[in-house]
């Protein structure tokens, strides 16, 4: 049997993938065809559908990186795409709450960084009766205040991308899990074949990657760098039922992310479904896929510790490490963390809710690889997105438009 040939392949059905080959197939719905690879049974199954499903602003990003400048105009885009294809999404804001002393120098820092990156209405607020005006069970010193942050279902969206992508004519394959990418191939019109671990062969003249938590493995076997090294960092979320959650809290309230650790820390985030999620924390996972403390995988494992990389980013955080830990396995000990900014959170009707793996990339020197990271090399045909981690999905429209410039640019003869 022939092979099906297009003229791009999108490999992974997160939102990025999805959303890039989506806006690329509406401009050029007749003149490509496109296909979307997917290794699951259906789009948005990993990070793009396990996350706390905010809408960010722009805060805490280093000024001119590409997180700071595609987080918000992806964040009004994807505002725009709600609207346009009905998806529900609430503009519920957010605070940053310092509650000890020691963390407001490290507020007015974030504020000025928010207004640096063009942040729209933020604003500080001095007082407890500041905060609580704008959510009464919320205690602190000082906090931010970022009101056009908004919660919406980010699995929802990719999926609407994805139907929206099939609508002008694209093909997604679904259960099609990439086992090799050759991009020697003997045709000169379509250079690339990729086949699947059941042996599924098609061709293509160019290869868009979108593999979040196999980014490094995919971009291996096309023969570039398997560096940055994926990670995968588990993320643990407590939950709260709507009818407790209702007049709790409405904004999302996040800590003053301490600068010793590169994550946001434990926070709370309304639901789109009237409940409260409280977290995440953040703990290595042992698998790729590893949503629970079963999921091992010797294989990933191995990976991870034979990595100079990773011994070295495990020495700097060994005692943070440590505390993630005990916090995840201890849950008072996160809750006690939570009521520092809500005290009236009903601690004895907290229960686990969900857990997603978020794929951080990670230098050969230990150091967390802090902006999205896009990588092509002419001889192999393949774009690559190394790192997309949050605000990703918030950005997801801003970073498609951002690769079909590139595309326009690197493929020379897709368009």
């Amino acid at each position: 049997m022939k092979s099906p040939h297009f003229d791009l392949v999108v490999i992974g059905g997160g939102i990025i993938g999805t959303a890039t080959a989506m806006l690329l197939k509406q401009q050029m719905p007749t003149a490509l065809n496109v296909a979307i690879l997917e290794k699951e049974s259906s789009v948005g199954y990993h990070q793009s559908g396990r996350n706390s499903g905010v809408v960010h602003m722009g805060l805490y990003y280093k000024p001119e990186s590409l997180k700071a400048k595609l987080c918000l105009q992806g964040a009004f885009e994807a505002f725009d795409f709600f609207d346009k294809h009905k998806i529900p999404y609430r503009k519920c804001g957010k605070l940053v709450v310092a509650v000890k002393d020691n963390e407001l120098q490290g507020l007015e820092k974030l504020y000025r960084n928010s207004v640096t990156n063009g942040v729209p209405d933020v604003r500080i607020l001095d007082s407890i009766k500041e905060i609580q005006a704008i959510e009464p069970n919320c205690s602190g010193k000082a906090a931010i205040y970022s009101p056009n942050t908004a919660i919406v279902d980010w699995k929802e969206v990719t999926k609407t991308f994805a139907q929206e992508f099939q609508k002008a004519g694209g093909t997604v394959l679904y259960n099609f899990k990439v086992s090799e990418l050759n991009t020697e191939s003997s045709d000169p019109a379509f250079p690339v074949t990729i086949t699947s671990s059941i042996g599924q062969r098609l061709k293509a003249r160019y290869v868009l990657s979108c593999c979040g938590l196999y980014s490094d493995r995919i971009a291996q076997m096309t023969g570039c760098s398997y560096e940055p090294r994926i990670i995968p960092v588990r993320g643990e979320y407590l939950g709260l039922s709507a009818g407790e959650a209702r007049q709790l809290v409405s904004t999302n309230i996040y800590p003053v992310p301490d600068p010793n650790f590169p994550f946001l820390g434990v926070h709370f985030t309304p639901r789109m479904d009237g409940s409260l999620w409280l977290g995440p924390n953040a703990v290595l996972a042992t698998h790729r896929e590893g949503y629970s403390y079963c999921d091992f995988n010797l294989s990933d494992t191995l990976d991870l510790l034979k990595y100079p990389g990773f011994l070295r980013l495990a020495s700097k955080y060994v005692f943070k490490g440590i505390e993630e830990f005990t916090n995840s396995v201890v849950v008072n000990r996160q809750l006690d963390i939570l009521k520092q900014y809500v005290p009236k959170l009903p601690t004895g009707k907290v229960y686990r809710v969900s857990a997603g793996v978020r794929a951080q990339a990670l230098a050969p020197d230990g150091t967390l690889v802090d902006d999205f990271v896009f990588d092509f090399d002419p001889k192999c045909r393949v774009l690559h997105v190394r790192n997309a981690p949050s605000p990703g999905a918030t950005s997801s429209l801003a970073i498609a438009k951002y690769l079909l410039n590139k595309m326009n640019t690197d493929f020379a003869d897709l368009t």
